[in-house]
């Protein structure tokens, strides 16, 4: 996921994205990377549908000036010198899908070509286009594989040892042997391959080390587009990077000799502009639907990014079909930097711990007591809360609602005085986004994984401990009071205590 940074300057504390996204939103290569997601339809349960919208007063539609230009006219194309004619774009797109399906059935059954191409399309972004192929061919390739008697021992060996296979790049002594240092590409690999490694894989970090230092030190040895290469290898990781915004240095930069590659490459930039077209269109909706709803004059004091909140939606959910899925993430995005700017910006004390207690209860006779414009934050989310629900129930026949209320149990940071970590977390608004990704999903939902789901199990505390460290690590201006507990927190890591 991309890093989300902290703005302390502003004093504002929840992540955001950083400025120069807004950019690669507009200018940079943007397709896709993962398959379009099927649902499966739920039947109906005994589920209540108690869905009512306590509407906000009415408010006059406001126009968000500083991204205004961008949600009422078309972006700039990329064509990438395509000569481009929307009368028969589409068709162009459709027939060049066509052949490059051909290729990868046909050239996919020979191991290593297979295999590339797998890399190719990947690294391109366009790989949703071919799960079923994709599939196949790795099937084909394990069957293949296990057949062998050499390769079902390494396999053996693989499973038996674990990732200390490793050891055979390694001579008698322990040490990497010299054609592995001579190789670059094997290098990019070894590198690549590192990034999968979990505690205690001493042999993959030793190799990842390993294979990080011989390419910088390859480096002023190579030429341009190499160096540029191997640069990006190290700054960019596949499996650290989102494909769709790593996709357009990959064909800038890669000088694939194979013929296979071009009607790819071809295929990449045409998609290019069928996804965007569709971004754009998603962007125009999000932007409508934020200045209908009138927070932003509402909340002077808070937050105006729906671009940046919509950002975040579309480097969830890749999949260009997932164009629902993505506007209505936005929407529970935005109220995470909504009633974070009201804790940590306007809100008194007294004030907060009512309207945690509202959110807990999620109690509307107790609003009388806050403050205006809480009161048009709560109705809001509520209505939010309700609207997507009621979508997720009308679809999937499973009414979320309970669950999307908890989310927001306590996503305001308390009043009172918590261990950083555990509040961090919380406040992270990660378990928020996830829940609202799982139902949107609508994916095997049953009791069973809705219970999981609903209990933030440790897949989701795990990315929110990652988040909250990293940006706080990261930031340069961090807080007296995030130092101190950053270092107790690490000590005791440390000592094991």
């Amino acid at each position: 996921m991309v890093p989300l940074m902290y703005n302390y300057d502003d004093n504002h504390h929840l992540p955001s994205l950083e400025e120069h996204m807004k950019s690669l939103l507009i200018g940079t290569f943007f397709a896709s990377s993962n398959p379009p997601v099927a649902p499966k339809r739920i039947p109906q349960t005994g589920n209540a549908n108690p869905f009512s919208l306590t509407s906000l007063p009415s408010a006059p539609k406001w126009s968000i000036a500083h991204e205004q230009t961008l949600a009422s006219t078309p972006l700039k194309r990329q064509n990438y010198g395509i000569q481009y004619d929307t009368g028969d774009f589409s068709l162009k797109h459709a027939k060049k899908l066509k052949v490059c399906r051909h290729l990868l059935r046909d050239l996919g059954e020979n191991p290593v070509e297979g295999l590339k191409m797998i890399d190719a399309v990947q690294r391109l972004g366009i790989d949703y286009h071919f799960q079923e192929e994709i599939e196949t061919i790795l099937h084909r390739q394990y069957v293949e594989s296990s057949a062998h008697d050499d390769c079902g021992q390494c396999l053996n060996e693989l499973l038996l040892f674990g990732i200390d296979v490793f050891n055979c790049f390694k001579d008698k002594k322990g040490i990497f042997n010299k054609e592995v240092k001579e190789d670059i590409n094997g290098l990019m690999g070894l590198f690549e391959a590192s990034q999968l490694c979990i505690e205690g894989e001493n042999t993959l970090v030793e190799a990842g080390d390993f294979s990080q230092q011989l390419l910088n030190e390859w480096m002023s040895h190579l030429d341009y587009n190499q160096a540029k290469v191997v640069g990006n290898t190290l700054r960019h990781p596949y499996h650290r990077s989102l494909a769709r915004f790593m996709a357009k240095n990959f064909f800038d930069n890669i000088k694939e000799t194979s013929g296979w590659f071009n009607d790819f490459q071809q295929l990449a930039k045409m998609d290019f502009n069928v996804v965007q077209s569709k971004y754009q269109k998603e962007i125009v909706q999000i932007s409508k639907w934020w200045s209908d709803l009138g927070l932003a004059e509402e909340l002077e004091f808070a937050r105006d990014q729906p671009l940046k909140w919509y950002i975040c939606s579309m480097a969830c959910l890749t999949d260009p079909e997932l164009s629902d899925q993505r506007i209505d993430l936005t929407k529970p995005i935005s109220f995470i930097y909504i009633i974070d700017d009201i804790f940590d910006v306007h809100g008194t004390l007294e004030e907060l711990t009512l309207f945690t207690e509202a959110i807990n209860k999620w109690d509307f006779t107790g609003l009388e007591q806050l403050p205006e414009y809480m009161k048009i934050c709560f109705n809001a989310l509520s209505d939010i809360t309700n609207e997507i629900s009621h979508k997720i129930y009308q679809k999937h026949g499973w009414n979320p609602q309970d669950s999307l209320r908890k989310t927001w149990f306590a996503s305001g940071h308390s009043p009172k005085s918590e261990e950083y970590l555990k509040n961090g977390v919380i406040s992270s608004g990660v378990h928020v986004v996830l829940v609202h990704i799982f139902y949107l999903l609508g994916q095997h939902m049953t009791k069973e994984t809705t219970d999981i789901v609903d209990s933030i199990p440790d897949i989701m505390s795990s990315v929110a401990t990652i988040l909250r460290l990293w940006d706080d690590l990261g930031s340069a201006t961090v807080s007296i009071y995030a130092q101190q507990f950053l270092y107790f927190f690490f000590a005791q890591q440390i000592s094991g205590s």
